[in-house]
């Protein structure tokens, strides 16, 4: 996705993007109204659990953990039967990912592995799970899901991006219902990586036109009302037109990543990173959970969610209201 300046803003007869359901993979939190803080920092998901089964067989820890978080977010938004299958318009219904290090792990084994013995010791049921695109791929095989599908991996700002290319993907008509899941898992090249250790997240939000919503009687828990990437926070916030609109009021999002030229004006805010610590690709999508927690909490003004800044090729901006 280009660094260039770009706002999408709603036309006039543009569909509106609601979000119908969440799904949470994390543990430490229980359910996304935790977010809003202070987190429990015990239960919730438990990996050692929670990412066994025989569908999860033959998996990268980062595809069981988008699995679970979708399964989670299919259900409360109403698309899944008693035996968890799919009920929407399989044709029309897209899924995108956010990772960026999603299946590191699996590929650095398996050039371990050329490097060790060649490609004739590769095994042929792991080299599925070098594809960039194998967390979206395993979600849509899972639910027979044949609408667009494709992997976000654009950095600080991949969650956010996500968003913003399954909203784009519902205005325009290419699907009737968006899977939108931000996953990283902790692993050691993860770890290494990011020079700290991570934690298991996994978060999956359903995305669906307000009309298709309304048709089959689910609840609207938040809209994705405007969306904007720039060269830095600032020209993202104006880009976003909360420049020169009132104060939201909350802001998820980080003051450090923000830097000293721009703080947006806001009533709360909350950063994600600082509590549960690296989130890379889920970020994004995890902020967009929080929004709908606070709407649901009675609040009705808007909620501001960001990411990147200094040190980070660009910065994202998404405004959701109730």
């Amino acid at each position: 996705m280009s660094t260039t300046n770009t706002a999408h803003t709603r036309a006039p007869n543009a569909r509106e993007a609601v979000v119908t359901g969440i799904g949470l993979a994390l543990p430490g939190v229980a359910t996304y109204g935790d977010l809003l803080g202070p987190l429990p920092g015990a239960g919730g998901f438990d990996v050692a659990t929670g990412l066994t089964g025989r569908e999860l067989r033959h998996k990268d820890r980062a595809s069981r953990l988008a699995l679970r978080a979708a399964e989670f977010a299919l259900h409360d938004a109403g698309l899944t039967d008693t035996d968890a299958a799919f009920t929407g318009a399989a044709d029309e219904t897209a899924v995108v990912v956010s990772t960026n290090l999603g299946n590191a792990d699996s590929v650095c084994e398996a050039a371990a592995t050329i490097a060790r013995a060649g490609v004739r010791a590769l095994s042929p049921l792991g080299l599925p799970q070098t594809s960039s695109n194998v967390i979206a791929g395993w979600v849509a095989i899972r639910y027979h899901l044949r609408g667009p599908n494709l992997t976000i991996c654009n950095g600080a700002t991949s969650g956010l991006d996500a968003l913003a290319w399954a909203r784009n993907l519902l205005v325009a008509g290419r699907a009737e219902a968006a899977v939108v899941i931000g996953v990283e898992p902790a692993t050691d090249v993860a770890a290494k990586l990011l020079g700290r250790q991570s934690t298991d997240a996994a978060v999956a939000v359903v995305l669906e036109p307000a009309h298709a919503a309304a048709s089959r009687g689910a609840r609207p828990r938040a809209t994705i009302a405007r969306y904007a990437r720039a060269h830095d926070l600032a020209a993202t916030l104006a880009a976003v037109g909360v420049a020169q609109e009132e104060a939201i009021e909350l802001w998820l999002g980080s003051e450090a990543e923000a830097g000293a030229r721009r703080l947006p004006v806001a009533t709360r805010h909350i950063d994600l990173e600082a509590q549960l610590g690296p989130l890379s690709g889920a970020l994004g999508i995890l902020q967009c959970a929080a929004a709908v927690a606070h709407f649901e909490s009675g609040a009705t003004g808007r909620v501001l969610a960001t990411a990147g800044g200094p040190g980070h090729d660009a910065a994202a901006a998404v405004l959701l209201t109730p």
